[in-house]
């Protein structure tokens, strides 16, 4: 489901146009639809794309996301959405810890998206996870690739009891130990600028596309929903970071399935 939104975006807006070109890039003629592991995602039935949410540009927290994807849940449906900055990923969230007990969250960024507050807004994309650790949505939030840590959000950190993994100490994929129902937060950000251009902030020194993939195809518990989130077109003229969204996208479905 695509989530066209970027409302709560602290610096640039145009994340808001980024579902529909997911999808383009993702039926590209220049790939095909299947998985690395060689699951074809074009089998009829086995995605189902529920289009996009109808949302207002208007900065808050998003209550209609978390009542459709509450609905979606009731199904026993399993969310892939496409965002729209990460504010999304909040009211998502409540829907799933609704669903989820003691769910555990892998959020991959280059920043921890902690802040109490960014500019006034409680509901920034730079604010999701105070608001769902705040909550008590989920049982876990481990974030990986940050590179941006300040005194504010490291006091977050240790309030929460969030577990990092900068990458100032990066060697290699973390292998992680989980429990139970995982859910994935991918910001587009965590890539080195030089593999996605098309985001809002451009931090240099992230992870490579092979590093993100090894990680979600070694997802050591079921996977029962993610997200996409902070891919700006306006800043992706040759279509690289789509085509990098759109072969997440696939990945992420075809790691849903096999762990189903």
């Amino acid at each position: 489901m695509g989530l066209p939104y970027d409302g709560n975006s602290s610096f640039l807006r145009g994340a808001a146009q980024a579902p529909p070109l997911i999808r383009e890039a993702l039926y590209s003629p220049s790939s095909n639809l299947f998985t690395e592991h060689g699951l074809d995602l074009g089998t009829p039935g086995r995605i189902v794309d529920a289009s996009d949410l109808e949302l207002s540009d208007e900065p808050g927290p998003l209550a209609p996301v978390r009542q459709a994807v509450a609905e979606l849940l009731d199904q026993d449906a399993r969310l892939i959405s496409l965002g729209g900055d990460h504010s999304v990923t909040y009211p998502v969230l409540q829907a799933y810890g609704g669903k989820y007990k003691d769910l555990t969250v892998l959020h991959l960024d280059a920043h921890p998206d902690l802040y109490d507050e960014l500019d006034g807004n409680r509901y920034s994309h730079g604010c999701p996870f105070a608001r769902v650790m705040e909550e008590g949505l989920i049982g876990r939030l481990i974030q990986v690739g940050i590179r941006t840590l300040n005194t504010h959000q490291s006091e977050q950190i240790e309030r929460f009891g969030v577990e990092i993994y900068e990458l100032c100490h990066w060697t290699a994929p973390p292998e992680l130990a989980i429990d139970g129902p995982l859910y994935l937060s991918v910001d587009l950000d965590v890539f080195d600028p030089a593999f996605a251009p098309g985001i809002s902030h451009h931090e240099p020194g992230g992870l490579s596309p092979r590093d993100v993939i090894h990680i979600i195809q070694n997802i050591p518990a079921p996977l029962v929903g993610a997200d996409i989130v902070e891919f700006n077109p306006t800043r992706d003229p040759l279509g690289i970071t789509a085509m990098l969204a759109a072969k997440l996208l696939k990945e992420i479905a075809g790691r849903m399935l096999e762990s189903s």
